[in-house]
């Protein structure tokens, strides 16, 4: 069988997913996209004060289940109140384009439901 592509763009695309089907990069990670990123620098500060909290001189090695733990809600809870937010964000942004164009259709009632 012989495949053929419009573009590298899309052989590349189709490579990707075939490694991902046939199992050749298990270990492949997604890059993340750039509101990722940003949810990412967004956990910095509280993880920062909680490490502070803690002691900035312990070793991670030395840190307890229980403090662990709590690094872990302080990084997730932080990355999805920004996920969150910045999806609100953009809702709102969308919201406000869809009712713009409805607006702008002849015989419209203007506003969405």
């Amino acid at each position: 069988m012989r495949w053929q592509f419009c573009s590298m763009r899309c052989l590349d695309a189709f490579s990707r997913v075939m490694t991902r089907l046939i199992g050749l990069q298990e270990d492949a990670v997604v890059d993340p996209t750039d509101m990722e990123i940003a949810a990412m620098h967004a956990a910095l500060a509280p993880l920062g004060d909680y490490v502070a909290s803690i002691g900035m001189e312990r070793p991670l090695a030395d840190y307890g289940k229980k403090d662990v733990l709590r690094l872990i809600e302080v990084v997730v809870d932080a990355y999805q109140a920004h996920m969150i937010e910045e999806h609100e964000r953009l809702a709102v942004k969308e919201r406000a384009y869809f009712e713009a164009r409805l607006s702008r259709q002849p015989g419209s009632s203007g506003g969405l439901r």
